[in-house]
């Protein structure tokens, strides 16, 4: 598909899902905002609890 796309024979436009921009962009402001008043402790406590409830572990 890459091959494909270098070419010219498809288009290389990204889909719409559906979301507004502004409000994208005001949620990756957020998300760092965020982060950056966390301590590192609690910021590792969260990746970890994150990591345990995608991995199945409690």
């Amino acid at each position: 598909m890459v091959g494909r796309i270098a070419t010219g024979e498809l288009e290389d436009t990204p889909e719409d899902d559906g979301k507004d921009p502004a409000a994208k962009a005001m949620g990756k402001k957020g998300g760092a905002a965020r982060a950056a008043s966390m301590t590192p402790e609690r910021r590792a406590e969260i990746a970890k609890k994150a990591a345990a409830k995608r991995w199945g572990k409690d």
